[in-house]
Formats: C-alpha cells, sequence, structure tokens
C-alpha cells in the first residue's frame, strides 16, 4: 500500500512539474562591448530591463562582445531557434539573403527622418517578408549613420579614396569603393582597431557607435562625419528567432513587444546624437574632422550608381524591385 502510495504521489508530482508554467530564459548575442554605453548593447539590455519587469517569467540574458557567437555566426542559429535575440547588422546576412546588402546600399538612406519613412515603406515590408521566411522576426527596427575615416589622409570625394586600403562592411559599399580605387579588406567593426594599428587597413567605414566604442580615434588622422551629406547608414535592428517567439505565451509575447518599441524609440532619440558624440570625442583626441560638399556626395553617388546599383540590380533575385522600391522613399 506505502509503494502504491508513493507511485500515486510521484505520478501527481510529476503531472505538476509538467503542466506548470516555469520561468523561460532567451539568449541575447551581439559583437558590441557590454556596460560601455553602445547604444545596440543598451537598445538589448532595454529590452531585458522591461522583460523582467513585466512579471511574466520570462528573463532574457545577454551576452555582449562576442561572447556567445562570432559577429556574423548569429544569423543561423537565430533560424533554428539556438539563439532566441540579437543585435544585428542585416548585411552581414547576406551570403544567405543577397537581398539583405540593400540595408548597407550607398544613397538609400539620406538621413535619420528619412530612415522613418523608409522603416515604413513596401521597401521594408519586402525586406522583413524574405526574413520572415527564414524564421526571424524584428524586435526593434533601427538605422546608423556613420563616417569615412583614414590613417593617411581625409576622405571627401571619391579621388581621396583611391589607393587606400578600405573596411565597409558590405559588398555594395565596397563595390563603390572599388570603383573610386580603393582595395577592400572585409571584417567585422570589433576588428577594425587591429586593421588600422596593424596597418592592414589605411581607412574604414563603419557607424557613429562604433567609431566611438572601438575607440578608433586612437588610430586614425581624419574623421569624415556624416554631416549634411552622408552616404553610409546602416540597418541593424534588434532581431529574434521566430520559433523562440511563438513558444511564449501571450504575456509573455506581450511585453517582449512592448519592450521592443520602448527600445525602438529610445535609438530613434538617440540616433543623430550619435553623431554629435562621435565628432566630440575625436575632434577631443585632436582627430581631424573633414566634411563632404554636394559635390562630393553626387560624386560618390555617381560611382554608386555605375557599381553597387547595378551589380545589385543584375544579380541579387528580385534586387531591381527592391532598389525601385527603396529609391521611391522620398
Amino acid at each position: 500500500m506505502k509503494i502504491f502510495n508513493k507511485l500515486i504521489l510521484s505520478l501527481v508530482t510529476l503531472s505538476f512539474i509538467t503542466t506548470s508554467s516555469f520561468a523561460v530564459t532567451w539568449k541575447a548575442s551581439h559583437q558590441w562591448p557590454g556596460g560601455k554605453g553602445d547604444p545596440r548593447d543598451e537598445m538589448v539590455q532595454i529590452i531585458a530591463k522591461e522583460v523582467a519587469k513585466a512579471n511574466v517569467d520570462f528573463k532574457i540574458q545577454v551576452y555582449p562582445g562576442k561572447s556567445l557567437y562570432k559577429p556574423k555566426e548569429q544569423w543561423k542559429p537565430l533560424t533554428t531557434g539556438d539563439l532566441d535575440m540579437t543585435a544585428f547588422p542585416l548585411d552581414y546576412a547576406n551570403k544567405f539573403h543577397p537581398e539583405f546588402s540593400i540595408t548597407l546600399m550607398p544613397g538609400i538612406v539620406k538621413n535619420h527622418d528619412h530612415s522613418k519613412r523608409i522603416n515604413k515603406s513596401a521597401f521594408m515590408k519586402s525586406i522583413r517578408k524574405i526574413m520572415d521566411d527564414a524564421g526571424v522576426m524584428v524586435v526593434s527596427d533601427a538605422w546608423l549613420g556613420g563616417a569615412f575615416a583614414s590613417k593617411k589622409t581625409c576622405i571627401t570625394n571619391p579621388a581621396s579614396a583611391k589607393g587606400q586600403v578600405m573596411r565597409a562592411a558590405g559588398p555594395m559599399f565596397n563595390k563603390m569603393l572599388e570603383g573610386a580605387g580603393s582595395s577592400i579588406a572585409s571584417m567585422p567593426s570589433s576588428e577594425i582597431y587591429t586593421g588600422l594599428q596593424t596597418g592592414v587597413l589605411t581607412g574604414a567605414n563603419t557607424s557613429s557607435g562604433s567609431f566611438v566604442s572601438y575607440k578608433l580615434y586612437e588610430q586614425i588622422k581624419c574623421l569624415t562625419p556624416p554631416g549634411k551629406y552622408g552616404l553610409w547608414f546602416m540597418y541593424e535592428p534588434i532581431l529574434m528567432s521566430k520559433k523562440s517567439y511563438n513558444a511564449l505565451n501571450s504575456k509573455q509575447k506581450s511585453a517582449l513587444n512592448k519592450a521592443g518599441k520602448k527600445a525602438e524609440e529610445w535609438m530613434l532619440g538617440q540616433v543623430a546624437n550619435l553623431d554629435k558624440k562621435m565628432e566630440d570625442k575625436f575632434k577631443a583626441a585632436g582627430v581631424k574632422l573633414s566634411y563632404m560638399t554636394e559635390s562630393d556626395y553626387k560624386a560618390w553617388l555617381a560611382i554608386a550608381k555605375e557599381t553597387s546599383f547595378k551589380d545589385f540590380s543584375a544579380k541579387v533575385p528580385a534586387g531591381a524591385k527592391l532598389l525601385k522600391q527603396a529609391l521611391a522613399v522620398k
């Protein structure tokens, strides 16, 4: 009888364990320094804090500084649910989906206000459809402006980039730089400092946030900020696994959606300040600041149309359609 009672108690306990709601813990990964004011880390931390405050048995553990995955190795585990969330420059996944290269295409986003209109466009609806089909969803949208920099000479017009060894993050920007006579060395932004330090690079393009977070002012002589004519804008959203999201209950989904919206609104208020913060930091470090003129911008765009635009339209599935949709956003 005692054995029977123990068996019944075990079955009841097992039933309670299998039907009870246990805390969900997500892994969030990114490449930027944690706890040092990088805006992409801040976005992820905002989402993690807001989800915890919602008290819905849901926690997000953040792994910054490429401590969980290397920067360009985050897309695949995101599609399978092995990684739950990431702050991720979408163009890093262009080897899986070459369409994503347009999210770092010269001249697509003109300024921060324009990026807001881009987010609501048919163009971004098409990009999100590709993500969704791959098993990835957007938590928060973010476009970051960026700059040109060199340890050799100021880069303003295409002629000033000739002969320089540049890092620009994505193939479409690389095409334009090659068209101007630059050589390309590809690497994630976390490796630019070493590239400049060792002489592998003479110059680089990256976001304003990364220029500060990675202390690139220690390695360069001249910075060309976005200013009035900025060419470099990159889509760097917070992404999540569709599989992970679908496994959440309704309260957890609601908490995450609200947290993502709060992080997105926070970043919208930060992006212009990131450019100013970069300028101030580099000026204080003794780095020369130089700005593109309208004629410089148009000269770069003319090269982009003959290189990046043509290549993307000809070689990427639906490339011509995506380019048309993006350029239609005024």
